[in-house]
Protein backbone atom coordinates (compact mmCIF):
# COMPACT_ATOMS: atom_id res chain seq x y z
CA UNK A 1 0.00 0.00 0.00
CA UNK A 2 1.27 3.47 -0.89
CA UNK A 3 2.07 5.48 2.22
CA UNK A 4 0.17 8.70 2.91
CA UNK A 5 3.46 10.60 2.57
CA UNK A 6 3.97 9.14 -0.90
CA UNK A 7 0.43 10.05 -1.89
CA UNK A 8 0.90 13.67 -0.82
CA UNK A 9 4.24 13.84 -2.62
CA UNK A 10 2.64 12.54 -5.83
CA UNK A 11 -0.18 15.06 -5.58
CA UNK A 12 2.37 17.84 -5.10
CA UNK A 13 4.16 16.77 -8.29
CA UNK A 14 0.78 16.79 -10.04
CA UNK A 15 0.12 20.32 -8.84
CA UNK A 16 -2.49 19.44 -6.19
CA UNK A 17 -2.06 21.15 -2.82
CA UNK A 18 -3.17 19.43 0.42
CA UNK A 19 -2.06 19.73 4.04
CA UNK A 20 1.15 17.89 4.92
CA UNK A 21 1.21 14.43 6.56
CA UNK A 22 2.81 13.67 9.91
CA UNK A 23 6.59 14.05 9.99
CA UNK A 24 7.01 10.40 10.92
CA UNK A 25 5.46 9.01 7.73
CA UNK A 26 7.36 6.42 5.69
CA UNK A 27 9.85 7.56 3.09
CA UNK A 28 8.86 7.38 -0.58
CA UNK A 29 10.69 5.24 -3.12
CA UNK A 30 12.91 7.08 -5.59
CA UNK A 31 10.95 8.82 -8.34
CA UNK A 32 11.70 7.79 -11.93
CA UNK A 33 13.85 10.07 -14.04
CA UNK A 34 10.97 10.74 -16.45
CA UNK A 35 7.55 11.64 -15.07
CA UNK A 36 4.93 10.82 -17.70
CA UNK A 37 1.56 12.51 -17.27
CA UNK A 38 -0.25 9.77 -19.16
CA UNK A 39 0.12 8.00 -22.43
CA UNK A 40 -1.27 9.52 -25.60
CA UNK A 41 -4.95 8.82 -26.21
CA UNK A 42 -5.75 5.73 -28.27
CA UNK A 43 -7.22 6.77 -31.66
CA UNK A 44 -8.87 3.37 -32.06
CA UNK A 45 -11.00 3.28 -28.92
CA UNK A 46 -14.18 5.31 -28.52
CA UNK A 47 -14.72 7.32 -25.36
CA UNK A 48 -17.12 4.55 -24.20
CA UNK A 49 -14.29 1.98 -24.68
CA UNK A 50 -15.76 0.42 -27.83
CA UNK A 51 -13.04 -0.43 -30.36
CA UNK A 52 -12.70 1.20 -33.79
CA UNK A 53 -12.47 -1.60 -36.34
CA UNK A 54 -13.90 -0.29 -39.63
CA UNK A 55 -13.58 2.83 -41.76
CA UNK A 56 -17.17 3.64 -40.82
CA UNK A 57 -16.14 3.38 -37.16
CA UNK A 58 -13.30 5.82 -37.84
CA UNK A 59 -15.76 8.33 -39.32
CA UNK A 60 -17.74 8.14 -36.06
CA UNK A 61 -14.59 8.32 -33.92
CA UNK A 62 -13.48 11.33 -35.93
CA UNK A 63 -16.81 13.06 -35.22
CA UNK A 64 -16.41 12.24 -31.52
CA UNK A 65 -12.89 13.69 -31.43
CA UNK A 66 -13.98 16.81 -33.32
CA UNK A 67 -16.63 17.41 -30.66
CA UNK A 68 -14.20 16.84 -27.78
CA UNK A 69 -11.46 19.07 -29.23
CA UNK A 70 -13.95 21.86 -29.84
CA UNK A 71 -15.48 21.52 -26.36
CA UNK A 72 -12.25 21.47 -24.38
CA UNK A 73 -9.65 23.23 -26.52
CA UNK A 74 -10.42 25.35 -29.58
CA UNK A 75 -14.07 26.35 -29.13
CA UNK A 76 -16.98 25.66 -31.42
CA UNK A 77 -17.53 26.38 -35.06
CA UNK A 78 -20.97 27.96 -35.50
CA UNK A 79 -23.40 25.07 -35.87
CA UNK A 80 -25.56 26.56 -38.62
CA UNK A 81 -24.58 28.23 -41.90
CA UNK A 82 -24.80 32.02 -42.04
CA UNK A 83 -27.78 33.70 -43.68
CA UNK A 84 -25.79 34.32 -46.85
CA UNK A 85 -22.27 34.25 -48.29
CA UNK A 86 -21.28 36.15 -51.42
CA UNK A 87 -18.07 36.75 -53.33
CA UNK A 88 -17.03 39.58 -55.62
CA UNK A 89 -13.95 39.58 -57.84
CA UNK A 90 -12.44 43.07 -58.16
CA UNK A 91 -9.43 44.39 -60.06
CA UNK A 92 -5.88 43.17 -59.44
CA UNK A 93 -7.03 39.83 -58.02
CA UNK A 94 -8.79 41.23 -54.95
CA UNK A 95 -11.70 38.99 -53.96
CA UNK A 96 -14.20 40.25 -51.39
CA UNK A 97 -16.05 37.79 -49.19
CA UNK A 98 -19.29 39.09 -47.65
CA UNK A 99 -21.03 37.12 -44.91
CA UNK A 100 -24.43 38.02 -43.51
CA UNK A 101 -25.84 36.63 -40.27
CA UNK A 102 -29.30 37.96 -39.47
CA UNK A 103 -29.08 41.74 -39.66
CA UNK A 104 -25.29 41.82 -39.34
CA UNK A 105 -22.88 41.73 -42.27
CA UNK A 106 -19.08 41.66 -42.63
CA UNK A 107 -16.75 41.85 -45.63
CA UNK A 108 -13.10 40.83 -45.84
CA UNK A 109 -10.73 40.88 -48.84
CA UNK A 110 -8.34 38.15 -49.95
CA UNK A 111 -5.73 38.37 -52.68
CA UNK A 112 -5.83 35.82 -55.52
CA UNK A 113 -2.68 35.37 -57.59
CA UNK A 114 -3.23 33.12 -60.60
CA UNK A 115 -0.27 31.26 -62.12
CA UNK A 116 1.30 33.40 -64.84
CA UNK A 117 2.81 30.42 -66.65
CA UNK A 118 -0.41 28.37 -66.80
CA UNK A 119 -1.10 26.55 -70.05
CA UNK A 120 -4.86 26.91 -69.75
CA UNK A 121 -7.51 29.24 -68.39
CA UNK A 122 -8.25 27.25 -65.26
CA UNK A 123 -9.88 26.70 -62.93
CA UNK A 124 -6.62 26.23 -61.02
CA UNK A 125 -5.72 24.34 -57.87
CA UNK A 126 -4.85 26.79 -55.11
CA UNK A 127 -2.92 27.18 -51.89
CA UNK A 128 -4.66 29.23 -49.21
CA UNK A 129 -1.91 31.02 -47.31
CA UNK A 130 -2.31 32.57 -43.88
CA UNK A 131 -0.33 35.83 -43.61
CA UNK A 132 2.14 35.14 -46.37
CA UNK A 133 3.57 32.13 -48.20
CA UNK A 134 6.75 30.54 -46.81
CA UNK A 135 6.87 27.60 -49.22
CA UNK A 136 7.78 27.78 -52.93
CA UNK A 137 4.98 28.80 -55.29
CA UNK A 138 4.53 25.77 -57.51
CA UNK A 139 3.89 26.19 -61.24
CA UNK A 140 0.27 25.89 -62.29
CA UNK A 141 -1.08 26.60 -58.80
CA UNK A 142 -2.85 29.77 -57.64
CA UNK A 143 -2.11 31.39 -54.28
CA UNK A 144 -4.86 32.92 -52.14
CA UNK A 145 -3.48 35.18 -49.40
CA UNK A 146 -5.72 35.59 -46.36
CA UNK A 147 -5.22 38.23 -43.67
CA UNK A 148 -6.52 35.98 -40.88
CA UNK A 149 -5.94 38.71 -38.27
CA UNK A 150 -8.96 40.53 -39.72
CA UNK A 151 -11.15 37.55 -38.88
CA UNK A 152 -9.75 37.06 -35.37
CA UNK A 153 -7.01 39.17 -33.84
CA UNK A 154 -3.93 37.58 -32.21
CA UNK A 155 -2.09 40.31 -30.33
CA UNK A 156 -2.16 38.80 -26.85
CA UNK A 157 -4.85 38.33 -24.24
CA UNK A 158 -6.38 41.73 -24.89
CA UNK A 159 -7.51 40.58 -28.35
CA UNK A 160 -9.94 37.92 -27.08
CA UNK A 161 -13.21 38.41 -28.96
CA UNK A 162 -11.77 40.93 -31.43
CA UNK A 163 -12.23 40.58 -35.19
CA UNK A 164 -14.88 40.19 -37.86
CA UNK A 165 -15.93 36.72 -36.66
CA UNK A 166 -16.84 38.18 -33.27
CA UNK A 167 -18.59 41.14 -34.88
CA UNK A 168 -21.05 38.56 -36.20
CA UNK A 169 -21.20 36.08 -33.33
CA UNK A 170 -20.38 38.16 -30.25
CA UNK A 171 -17.14 38.77 -28.35
CA UNK A 172 -18.00 36.07 -25.79
CA UNK A 173 -18.21 33.28 -28.36
CA UNK A 174 -16.41 30.06 -27.33
CA UNK A 175 -14.18 30.08 -30.42
CA UNK A 176 -10.52 30.94 -30.08
CA UNK A 177 -8.71 32.58 -32.99
CA UNK A 178 -7.74 29.27 -34.66
CA UNK A 179 -11.31 28.06 -35.02
CA UNK A 180 -12.48 31.55 -36.03
CA UNK A 181 -9.92 31.49 -38.86
CA UNK A 182 -11.26 28.05 -39.84
CA UNK A 183 -14.72 29.58 -40.13
CA UNK A 184 -13.31 32.42 -42.26
CA UNK A 185 -11.58 30.05 -44.67
CA UNK A 186 -14.77 28.01 -44.90
CA UNK A 187 -16.72 31.10 -45.95
CA UNK A 188 -14.01 31.97 -48.47
CA UNK A 189 -14.48 28.54 -50.07
CA UNK A 190 -18.27 29.02 -50.04
CA UNK A 191 -17.81 32.31 -51.91
CA UNK A 192 -15.32 30.88 -54.42
CA UNK A 193 -17.76 28.08 -55.24
CA UNK A 194 -20.26 30.75 -56.33
CA UNK A 195 -17.87 32.82 -58.47
CA UNK A 196 -16.38 30.71 -61.31
CA UNK A 197 -14.77 33.82 -62.80
CA UNK A 198 -12.26 33.66 -59.93
CA UNK A 199 -10.84 30.56 -61.74
CA UNK A 200 -10.21 28.58 -58.53
CA UNK A 201 -10.79 24.83 -58.44
CA UNK A 202 -12.35 24.41 -54.98
CA UNK A 203 -11.93 20.63 -55.22
CA UNK A 204 -8.13 21.03 -55.10
CA UNK A 205 -7.28 23.30 -52.22
CA UNK A 206 -4.34 23.36 -49.82
CA UNK A 207 -3.79 25.47 -46.71
CA UNK A 208 -0.49 26.56 -45.19
CA UNK A 209 0.95 28.96 -42.65
CA UNK A 210 4.03 29.22 -40.46
CA UNK A 211 4.52 29.49 -36.70
CA UNK A 212 1.31 30.90 -35.15
CA UNK A 213 -0.28 30.71 -38.58
CA UNK A 214 0.95 27.12 -38.85
CA UNK A 215 -1.23 26.36 -35.84
CA UNK A 216 -4.07 27.90 -37.83
CA UNK A 217 -3.28 25.81 -40.90
CA UNK A 218 -3.41 22.61 -38.83
CA UNK A 219 -6.79 23.48 -37.29
CA UNK A 220 -8.22 24.58 -40.65
CA UNK A 221 -7.12 21.31 -42.24
CA UNK A 222 -8.64 19.36 -39.37
CA UNK A 223 -12.05 21.05 -39.39
CA UNK A 224 -12.57 22.12 -43.03
CA UNK A 225 -13.12 18.93 -45.08
CA UNK A 226 -12.80 20.73 -48.43
CA UNK A 227 -9.08 21.23 -47.77
CA UNK A 228 -7.33 18.48 -49.69
CA UNK A 229 -3.77 19.12 -48.47
CA UNK A 230 -2.60 20.69 -45.20
CA UNK A 231 0.97 21.99 -44.79
CA UNK A 232 1.51 23.38 -41.28
CA UNK A 233 5.00 24.84 -40.97
CA UNK A 234 6.86 25.05 -37.63
CA UNK A 235 3.55 25.18 -35.74
CA UNK A 236 4.76 23.95 -32.32
CA UNK A 237 2.39 24.04 -29.35
CA UNK A 238 -1.26 24.12 -30.38
CA UNK A 239 -0.23 22.72 -33.75
CA UNK A 240 1.90 19.65 -34.44
CA UNK A 241 3.36 19.17 -30.91
CA UNK A 242 1.60 17.06 -28.27
CA UNK A 243 0.77 18.68 -24.91
CA UNK A 244 1.76 15.63 -22.87
CA UNK A 245 5.13 15.15 -24.55
CA UNK A 246 5.94 18.87 -24.34
CA UNK A 247 5.17 18.91 -20.62
CA UNK A 248 7.48 15.93 -20.18
CA UNK A 249 10.22 17.73 -22.13
CA UNK A 250 9.80 20.70 -19.80
CA UNK A 251 10.42 18.47 -16.76
CA UNK A 252 13.67 17.38 -18.43
CA UNK A 253 14.86 20.96 -18.77
CA UNK A 254 13.94 21.66 -22.38
CA UNK A 255 12.86 25.20 -23.20
CA UNK A 256 9.68 23.99 -24.91
CA UNK A 257 6.38 25.85 -25.11
CA UNK A 258 3.69 24.09 -23.08
CA UNK A 259 -0.04 24.43 -22.52
CA UNK A 260 0.51 26.51 -19.40
CA UNK A 261 2.51 29.09 -21.31
CA UNK A 262 0.56 29.28 -24.55
CA UNK A 263 -2.65 30.52 -22.93
CA UNK A 264 -0.68 33.40 -21.39
CA UNK A 265 0.77 34.39 -24.77
CA UNK A 266 -2.28 34.65 -26.99
CA UNK A 267 -5.92 33.82 -27.70
CA UNK A 268 -5.42 31.08 -30.26
CA UNK A 269 -7.37 28.55 -28.16
CA UNK A 270 -10.82 28.80 -26.64
CA UNK A 271 -11.16 30.02 -23.03
CA UNK A 272 -12.34 26.55 -21.92
CA UNK A 273 -8.77 25.26 -22.38
CA UNK A 274 -7.51 27.48 -19.56
CA UNK A 275 -8.89 24.98 -17.03
CA UNK A 276 -6.72 22.13 -18.34
CA UNK A 277 -3.30 23.66 -18.92
CA UNK A 278 -1.93 22.27 -15.67
CA UNK A 279 -3.51 18.85 -16.12
CA UNK A 280 -3.35 18.02 -19.81
CA UNK A 281 -3.15 14.33 -18.92
CA UNK A 282 -6.88 14.30 -18.12
CA UNK A 283 -7.89 15.50 -21.59
CA UNK A 284 -9.51 12.75 -23.72
CA UNK A 285 -7.24 13.66 -26.67
CA UNK A 286 -3.92 15.23 -27.57
CA UNK A 287 -2.62 16.95 -30.69
CA UNK A 288 -1.95 13.68 -32.54
CA UNK A 289 -5.73 13.35 -32.69
CA UNK A 290 -6.13 16.90 -33.96
CA UNK A 291 -3.84 15.89 -36.84
CA UNK A 292 -5.80 12.64 -37.24
CA UNK A 293 -9.00 14.60 -37.97
CA UNK A 294 -7.42 15.23 -41.40
CA UNK A 295 -7.22 11.51 -42.26
CA UNK A 296 -7.48 10.14 -44.90
CA UNK A 297 -6.82 13.51 -46.56
CA UNK A 298 -3.18 14.59 -46.94
CA UNK A 299 -0.94 16.45 -44.50
CA UNK A 300 2.76 17.32 -44.68
CA UNK A 301 4.14 18.60 -41.37
CA UNK A 302 7.07 20.90 -42.09
CA UNK A 303 9.10 21.46 -38.93
CA UNK A 304 12.39 22.75 -37.53
CA UNK A 305 14.51 20.28 -35.59
CA UNK A 306 16.75 22.98 -34.17
CA UNK A 307 14.40 25.27 -32.20
CA UNK A 308 13.60 23.86 -28.75
CA UNK A 309 10.69 26.29 -28.22
CA UNK A 310 8.80 24.57 -31.04
CA UNK A 311 9.20 21.21 -29.30
CA UNK A 312 10.69 19.24 -32.22
CA UNK A 313 10.90 16.02 -30.17
CA UNK A 314 7.25 16.49 -29.21
CA UNK A 315 6.31 17.10 -32.86
CA UNK A 316 8.20 13.98 -33.94
CA UNK A 317 6.54 11.72 -31.37
CA UNK A 318 3.14 13.34 -31.82
CA UNK A 319 3.09 12.88 -35.58
CA UNK A 320 4.36 9.30 -35.31
CA UNK A 321 1.31 8.63 -33.16
CA UNK A 322 -0.96 10.44 -35.64
CA UNK A 323 0.45 8.43 -38.52
CA UNK A 324 -1.02 5.23 -37.04
CA UNK A 325 -4.46 6.43 -38.21
CA UNK A 326 -3.32 6.74 -41.84
CA UNK A 327 -1.63 3.32 -41.51
CA UNK A 328 -4.89 1.81 -40.28
CA UNK A 329 -6.72 3.35 -43.23
CA UNK A 330 -4.15 1.95 -45.66
CA UNK A 331 -2.85 5.36 -46.83
CA UNK A 332 0.31 5.91 -44.78
CA UNK A 333 1.84 7.90 -47.63
CA UNK A 334 -0.83 10.60 -47.16
CA UNK A 335 0.99 11.93 -44.06
CA UNK A 336 4.56 13.15 -44.04
CA UNK A 337 7.04 14.83 -41.70
CA UNK A 338 10.08 16.83 -42.74
CA UNK A 339 12.09 18.06 -39.75
CA UNK A 340 15.60 19.20 -40.67
CA UNK A 341 17.58 21.24 -38.12
CA UNK A 342 19.81 24.22 -38.65
CA UNK A 343 17.68 26.75 -40.49
CA UNK A 344 15.97 30.01 -39.61
CA UNK A 345 12.41 30.04 -38.34
CA UNK A 346 9.89 29.97 -41.21
CA UNK A 347 12.63 29.64 -43.80
CA UNK A 348 11.99 26.41 -45.72
CA UNK A 349 15.35 24.67 -46.24
CA UNK A 350 16.36 23.17 -49.56
CA UNK A 351 16.08 19.60 -48.24
CA UNK A 352 12.34 20.09 -47.60
CA UNK A 353 11.40 21.61 -50.97
CA UNK A 354 11.20 18.28 -52.86
CA UNK A 355 8.78 16.93 -50.23
CA UNK A 356 6.56 20.00 -50.51
CA UNK A 357 6.58 19.77 -54.28
CA UNK A 358 5.79 16.06 -54.20
CA UNK A 359 2.74 16.52 -51.96
CA UNK A 360 1.49 19.40 -54.12
CA UNK A 361 2.01 17.41 -57.32
CA UNK A 362 0.14 14.42 -55.98
CA UNK A 363 -2.70 15.95 -54.02
CA UNK A 364 -3.34 19.22 -55.87
CA UNK A 365 -2.29 18.24 -59.39
CA UNK A 366 -3.43 14.59 -59.23
CA UNK A 367 -0.10 13.12 -60.35
CA UNK A 368 -0.62 9.60 -59.03
CA UNK A 369 2.90 8.34 -59.72
CA UNK A 370 4.54 10.78 -57.26
CA UNK A 371 6.21 9.30 -54.17
CA UNK A 372 5.02 10.99 -50.95
CA UNK A 373 6.53 8.55 -48.48
CA UNK A 374 8.56 10.74 -46.13
CA UNK A 375 8.93 10.78 -42.35
CA UNK A 376 12.26 12.41 -41.66
CA UNK A 377 13.90 14.11 -38.69
CA UNK A 378 17.43 15.37 -38.27
CA UNK A 379 16.98 15.64 -34.50
CA UNK A 380 18.83 13.53 -31.94
CA UNK A 381 15.91 12.70 -29.62
CA UNK A 382 15.40 10.51 -26.57
CA UNK A 383 11.80 9.81 -27.61
CA UNK A 384 10.78 6.23 -26.84
CA UNK A 385 7.45 5.26 -28.38
CA UNK A 386 6.57 2.72 -25.70
CA UNK A 387 6.42 5.57 -23.17
CA UNK A 388 3.53 7.14 -25.08
CA UNK A 389 1.78 4.62 -27.31
CA UNK A 390 0.07 1.53 -25.91
CA UNK A 391 -2.32 0.65 -28.72
CA UNK A 392 -2.12 -1.74 -31.64
CA UNK A 393 -2.85 -0.48 -35.14
CA UNK A 394 -5.85 -2.29 -36.63
CA UNK A 395 -6.49 -2.72 -40.34
CA UNK A 396 -9.70 -0.80 -40.82
CA UNK A 397 -11.88 -2.54 -43.39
Amino acid sequence: MVSIFCLFAFLAVAGVTLSQPDAGADRCPTLPDKLILSKLTDPFTFFNKRPVRTKADWACRRAELAELIQRFQVGYLPSKPPTSVAGELLENGVFNVTVTEGEKSITYPVQIRLPAEAEDDGPFPAIISLAGLNIPTPPGVAVISVNNDLIASQVGGISRGTGLFYDLYGKDHSAGALIAWTWGVGRLIDALEKVPSAKINTKRLAVTGCSRNGKGAMVIGAFEPRIRLTIPQESGAGGAACWRISDDLKTRGNNTQTASQIVQENVWLGPAFNSYTGQVGVLPFDQHLLTALIAPRAVLVEDNGGIDWLGPESVYGCQRAARTVWRALGVADHIGLSQPPGHNHCQLPEVSKPYVNAFIDRFLKDKEDVNTTVFYTGGDFKYDEKDWVDWDVPRLR
